[in-house]
């Protein structure tokens, strides 16, 4: 049997632009996306701490060191700049991985640099 899990997250990230007019996804810093070893494309599930939104879609990656976080496409209508969400990333386990299974928390400051965990 496989169980999913929390692979990975990027917790309380900034979002820092938004373009509704793009045909979907979420832009995050190449950095970050590294450290939370989401690679382009991935399904990631964004929750968005100042409204309780919630919705999936893919990451692509924003330039290496520059902190952006990007909102692409109709989740526009959900997330807006400025609000601070939790990108998860998920992956299926064994129950054997699973009893010993970690996930990657990122912590990030203000303008989106990572940070160590608290």
């Amino acid at each position: 049997m496989k169980r999913t899990l929390l692979k990975s997250k990027l917790h309380r990230v900034r979002i820092t632009d938004c373009s509704i007019s793009y045909i979907g996804s979420i832009g995050i810093d190449e950095e970050l996306m590294e450290a939370a070893d989401i690679i382009p494309y991935e399904k990631v599930l964004v929750a968005d701490i100042n409204n309780g939104n919630r919705l999936e879609t893919y990451a692509i990656p924003t330039p290496r060191g520059s902190g952006k976080i990007t909102i692409l496409g109709a989740a526009g209508r959900l997330v807006e700049e400025d609000d601070m969400v939790i990108i998860m990333s998920f992956a299926s386990y064994s129950s054997d991985e699973a009893a010993n299974h970690k996930p990657k928390v990122i912590f990030v400051d203000d303008e989106n640099r990572q940070v160590p965990g608290k």
